[in-house]
């Protein structure tokens, strides 16, 4: 059943889903992507730069970006690919999934243009279910190959979390992993940390993951669960102040309220015959934490223990 396109302060068309608890997603067209994500106490989840540029053919620095078909530069397309700089629809007869139990959600395509097809020469279907129930958002992203000939690609979801203060802030599930090293020419390294922490720039690529990853917040007494299938790679990025300065599209000190934590298909490329499809998933949650009075064990988070 279509949902109601309104227009942002911007003038984007946008899609708001609620849910009976009082939490919201906003979803543009442009880009399809996630914008805001609140939960039942209206506070913000997701982080939007100060100075996100909204105007096409921008990408919008913040929310739930969409990189299709190349992750950052890896490759001869613009960075992180064309699919977040363009006009999605709403799919009007969206591929049969399982039922959406109540929830809030909202199904969008993508499908190649012609000019698309000069740079990337293949034909294909990006589709992408947004899901909003009570304390979870889930996206799930479809690609079909809908070409006589076989194409491979990578995908991600780039997760902008709102944290109070990266400085404490930590991420559980990664450590003991390979990982590439953007900041050294994409050398592969293990993971020696227990967890990892923030105190400079960070932009690495963990292989292999676990479907579970737990973004804690001690601050913010909360943390962020990431559950993920179809996507075995994990981005984890934040700037830091110099990088900050020399992005024109993000304030000084945002870097300081944000860590991108990403579910990614990278180091080996989904490869689609004709008419095959391809699917991955992504759930995001929230549960409440008080880290320091070991009321939460991040391993059990992890294990799915509660």
């Amino acid at each position: 059943m279509p949902l109601n396109i309104i227009h942002d302060a911007h003038g984007s068309p946008k899609i708001v889903l609620s849910e009976p608890n009082g939490s919201t997603a906003e979803v543009l067209l442009y880009g399809g992507q996630v914008v805001s994500w609140k939960n039942e106490q209206r506070e913000e989840l997701l982080f939007m730069s100060s100075k996100a540029i909204r105007k096409p053919p921008r990408a919008i620095r913040g929310g739930i970006p969409i990189c299709f078909p190349q992750f950052a530069n890896f490759g001869s397309l613009e960075q992180h690919g064309f699919a977040r700089n363009r006009l999605w629809s709403q799919d009007s007869c969206p591929l049969p999934l399982p039922p959406a139990n109540n929830h809030s959600s909202v199904d969008l395509i993508l499908k190649s243009t012609e000019e698309d097809l000069k740079s990337w020469p293949h034909r294909f279907e990006l589709r992408l279910r947004i899901s909003l129930s009570a304390g979870k958002l889930t996206l799930i992203p479809r690609v079909r190959n809908i070409d006589n000939k076989a194409f491979s690609f990578a995908f991600a979801l780039r997760n902008y979390f709102c944290v109070s203060d990266i400085s404490e802030v930590r991420v559980e599930g990664l450590e003991t992993l390979d990982y590439f090293d953007n900041l050294m020419q994409r050398e592969r390294y293990t993971e020696q940390a227990d967890a990892i922490t923030f105190d400079g720039e960070i932009d690495r690529v963990y292989l292999s993951t676990p479907a579970k990853i737990a973004i804690i917040d001690h601050e913010k007494k909360r943390t962020f669960v990431l559950r993920k299938e179809g996507m075995p790679d994990a981005v984890v990025w934040n700037p830091w102040d110099k990088k900050a300065k020399a992005l024109p599209d993000l304030g000084d000190e945002d870097y300081k309220t944000m860590l991108c934590v990403d579910s990614a298909v990278i180091e080996t490329p989904i490869v689609l015959k004709p008419f095959e499809e391809w699917k991955g998933r992504q759930e995001l949650s929230t549960v409440s934490s008080s880290y320091c009075s070991g009321q939460l064990d991040p391993r059990k988070v992890l294990l799915g223990i509660s």
